[in-house]
């Protein structure tokens, strides 16, 4: 899946496009692994509530702030992006049941820009068990 992003940090919910991408597969019980091959991005999963989402990027820059001055800077002024991918993680595995994702009432699936606005790739695999 294709994703453009528009804001150097941000998270877009892709629960929708997921669940449809598991639907499309058809399966009954299995796996299903979302993923991304970006550095300076990340998969996560946690409640869509407009005050969480802004917490969540106030946390990240609080524990990694843009500005700082790190060694990858002088290749690339990005190193705050990589090391916020870090600790969020480039993938989820979640379970199917019945032909539909397991997830909690109130989780989604989101991707995070850390580096945008960029064009991304999301990888959906889907594993029939």
């Amino acid at each position: 899946m294709d994703i453009q992003t528009t804001k150097r940090t941000e998270l877009i919910d892709i629960t929708d496009r997921v669940r449809a991408a598991v639907k499309e597969r058809g399966i009954d019980e299995g796996l299903c692994v979302v993923s991304t091959r970006h550095t300076t991005c990340s998969i996560i999963i946690n409640e869509n509530e407009r005050g969480l989402r802004s917490d969540i990027l106030g946390m990240l820059e609080a524990l990694v702030p843009q500005d700082k001055s790190y060694a990858h800077n002088q290749i690339d002024s990005n190193a705050d992006a990589h090391l916020r991918s870090v600790l969020l993680g480039n993938s989820a595995a979640l379970p199917i049941e019945d032909g539909h994702l397991v997830l909690g009432t109130w989780q989604s699936i989101f991707f995070a820009e850390l580096d945008g606005p960029r064009n991304r790739t999301v990888n959906i695999k889907i594993i029939q068990s």
